[in-house]
């Protein structure tokens, strides 16, 4: 059984304007991916080989830098695609939109989990638990149960344009109390965690050339990891649709 060429994929579901054709392209291409393995590669290798500052109660767990934040810089980047897929969708009822929603929320799920349990590690080490009542870290939970509660509603809706419409609706709120809960509410309260209640954050005493190093090629790898996982999620649940449709 064949199924239609990747960038025909695209051009169907997004349409063939210039910027569509041009992120067609880009996806077709091979670069990307590779360039995603080298940087991670490299992140795993230098970050833990390369020197970082000795600094108190962090020690070596500053290490943990290159993947706690990273993964949540392609949590948002990843959550961001599936808001402006419900929106897209709520625009002109295209369900490759929806579909785009939907796997992205999961793709961004994933990194949200991923960022959970290192940042887990982290407090551990340098707070003496794997969990606190801290204002960051009980909003990132609640999130991820917003996020869970998204898909907890796709699956609880059998009409395909009611749970687009409805799920499309209810992701723009997800989105919105996502940022509420991990960029905004933390910097109103007390918090632990770096960058929030008055603490500052790791870039402004602490991040030398060294880790500059390895810190941005990692944002970059791992985003362009999440968007990998997202293209390939895309097209396995174009195939199975294929593959129903066809029953």
């Amino acid at each position: 059984m064949q199924f239609p060429h990747l960038q025909s994929y695209y051009f169907h579901t997004f349409g063939e304007n210039k910027v569509d054709i041009f992120l067609a392209n880009f996806m077709k291409s091979l670069w990307w991916k590779l360039g995603s393995i080298a940087l991670l590669f490299y992140t795993v290798i230098a970050g833990f080989l390369l020197p970082v500052p000795a600094l108190p109660i962090l020690h070596e767990s500053i290490r943990n830098l290159y993947f706690h934040v990273p993964m949540w810089f392609g949590m948002i980047i990843i959550l961001t695609a599936s808001l402006v897929g419900s929106l897209q969708y709520l625009a002109n009822q295209n369900e490759k939109h929806d579909m785009l929603a939907s796997e992205a929320a999961k793709t961004g799920m994933l990194f949200g989990a991923l960022g959970l349990a290192t940042g887990m590690c982290w407090a551990r080490y340098t707070w003496g638990a794997w969990w606190v009542n801290d204002a960051k870290l009980n909003g990132a939970a609640i999130s991820m149960l917003t996020y869970m509660a998204y898909l907890v509603l796709r699956n609880s809706i059998d009409e395909d344009h009611k749970r687009a419409k409805i799920a499309a609706v209810y992701n723009i709120f997800a989105y919105v109390m996502m940022l509420v809960f991990i960029m905004v509410l933390p910097r109103m309260t007390d918090s632990l965690h770096p960058g929030n209640g008055g603490n500052p954050g790791f870039g402004k005493y602490d991040l030398d050339n060294n880790m500059r190093m390895v810190f941005y090629p990692a944002i970059i790898g791992w985003t362009l990891l999440g968007v990998w996982i997202l293209q390939l999620r895309i097209r396995l649940k174009k195939i199975n649709s294929h593959l129903e449709t066809n029953q």
